[in-house]
């Protein structure tokens, strides 16, 4: 049964603009190990992933009906390529009875992320 989902479109030209006046929104999106798969990434993949990792997150907050704030915030959500590179979303404080389906996609100018929630 589906119990929730969202969606989130990011615009990559705001994203690299927010990182070159605050570097640190880096940091504050990303955990260490997502940080981790910017290694070895150009410049312009790198503002895609970070606005596809932003993208996802806000589609979880959106699915959970949290919103990023007390419930849920940017580090509590982590997102992995699976092996088969799907998009792999982990947050150790959603109830272990939901799945989670997740989904991003790039263009030059955009990313955006979907969710659905699942109870099993």
């Amino acid at each position: 049964m589906i119990v929730g989902t969202g969606i989130d479109i990011s615009e990559c030209k705001r994203i690299e603009a927010v990182i070159s006046r605050q570097p640190r929104f880096i940091t504050r999106i990303l955990t260490v190990e997502e940080r981790k798969g910017l290694d070895g990434m150009n410049d312009r993949r790198k503002i895609e992933f970070i606005t596809g990792r932003f993208a996802i997150k806000e589609a979880f907050a959106k699915a959970n009906g949290s919103g990023i704030g007390e419930a849920v915030n940017w580090k509590d959500v982590e997102v992995f390529p699976a092996q088969n590179g799907a998009p792999m979303l982990v947050c150790p404080k959603l109830d272990e009875s939901i799945r989670v389906h997740a989904s991003i996609s790039h263009s030059h100018a955009y990313a955006i992320g979907q969710v659905i929630l699942e109870r099993a």
